[in-house]
């Protein structure tokens, strides 16, 4: 004899100031967040549960600003030193100042702040970022075998990551040496 009907499963529990404080330490122990982030975050959990529960997410809207306030008064999240981070890394792996602006802009930090973190950089850490782009893509002076037919392919990958023409074509039309490779 089977039964058909699936258990009735229990709702979630009512969100409570404690709960949004619990995720959102939680989630900041594994991530590094702006305030923004952590705000859409904290919304996307409260949505959930008040969808399950079948209430209204809004009125938990000031229970999140006020959990993201407390966080920003304690230390928690910083928008300036997340930012200078995220520059860092970017940088490093090989991103353009055009790629980290909306990758942060994606990320709720505002326009003057991420200006602020990219500020200190001159032209040098471009093509430093443009390089390292090349390098882990394998395009230009890292492509192994002939270069020349994929010149135009590798300057618009270059441009699609968002680095400028002269930086990319710098980057391509360089002579490969030994060590680099």
């Amino acid at each position: 004899m089977t039964d058909d009907t699936k258990p009735i499963r229990k709702p979630p529990r009512k969100v409570t100031p404690a709960y949004l404080q619990r995720a959102a330490l939680a989630y900041l122990e594994r991530y590094a967040s702006s305030a923004e982030n952590l705000r859409r975050v904290l919304r996307r959990k409260v949505d959930k549960r008040c969808r399950l529960r079948g209430e209204d997410p809004a009125e938990f809207h000031e229970l999140i600003d006020e959990v993201v306030a407390k966080s920003l008064r304690s230390g928690l999240i910083d928008d300036t030193r997340y930012a200078q981070a995220r520059v860092a890394t970017l940088r490093r792996r090989g991103g353009s100042a055009r790629a980290i602006q909306a990758k942060l802009s994606a990320k709720g930090v505002d326009r003057s702040t991420i200006a602020e973190a990219l500020e200190g950089e001159d032209g040098d850490e471009e093509q430093a970022a443009a390089r390292a782009f090349a390098r882990r893509r394998k395009l230009g002076p890292f492509r192994p075998g002939e270069r020349a037919p994929y010149r135009d392919k590798d300057l618009a990958a270059m441009a699609r990551a968002g680095f400028r023409f002269d930086v990319a074509r710098n980057v391509i039309d360089q002579e490969s040496t030994e060590d680099e490779v």
